[in-house]
């Protein structure tokens, strides 16, 4: 069992430990529903109770991890996109598909964002994940903006779509033991368990390119507001 972190330095380590060892579970058991605070203080040699110096709840923690791939995601589409520019709607659909199906743990995340985790914290932590969400929401829009030809409001459509699409299609793509097991008696159904990743590429790309041609080039001012990040 690991000593009480003391100094800040220390603490921040611990901090991020305790977010690397939830990552690292919701991989190998298949999803974030599975971890436990039992589990994850485990994982980094913490008693159970360590765990609430630093994460009030399971669901402070994982909020954080969802907030931390929000960031991770920025970034990626950032060096997707550096040094680039014309960018037609095929091409930004592509960015943003790869870029955000190479965070799995993230793609699960935004599906219990909306189900608990934002709603079960404190309202400052649901705040702190809200501003930082948004932040990065309106950096990925601006960094596609510069690269291509779509238009911020043609690009928050697509945005708002992949959350959508990425957070629902990964929980399908990766059934439930109950729901595997079912698809292999049933095997006409288990098709719905698509292969993630070129299904949603596809699916992001008629998007791009539908929003291209049928959103206008300019957006009137009484257009209502844009799609809300998770």
């Amino acid at each position: 069992m690991k000593e009480r972190a003391r100094s800040a330095q220390d603490k921040a380590q611990r901090s991020e430990d305790l977010l690397h060892a939830a990552e690292a579970l919701a991989t190998e058991l298949g999803g974030v529903r599975f971890i436990t605070v039992q589990a994850v203080t485990e994982r980094t040699g913490l008693h159970r109770t360590g765990v609430r110096r630093y994460y009030s709840s399971r669901e402070e923690l994982l909020l954080e991890l969802a907030e931390r791939g929000w960031e991770q995601w920025r970034a990626a589409i950032a060096a997707a996109v550096a040094q680039r520019d014309g960018l037609g709607p095929e091409d930004v659909a592509g960015v943003v598909a790869e870029t955000i199906t190479a965070l799995p743990v993230f793609c699960d995340l935004l599906t219990h964002v909306t189900l608990t985790l934002e709603g079960d914290v404190a309202m400052e932590r649901a705040r702190r994940y809200k501003t930082e969400s948004f932040a990065a929401y309106d950096a990925i829009v601006d960094l596609l903006d510069r690269a291509g030809s779509m238009t911020p409001d043609q690009l928050r459509g697509l945005i708002a779509a992949t959350l959508a699409l990425a957070s629902s299609g990964w929980q399908v793509a990766h059934p439930t033991p109950t729901l595997a097991a079912l698809y292999e008696q049933v095997p006409a159904w288990g098709h719905v368990a698509f292969d993630f990743a070129p299904r949603l590429k596809l699916l992001l790309t008629a998007l791009a390119v539908g929003l291209h041609t049928v959103v206008p080039q300019t957006v009137a001012p009484d257009s209502g507001p844009a799609p809300t990040a998770g």
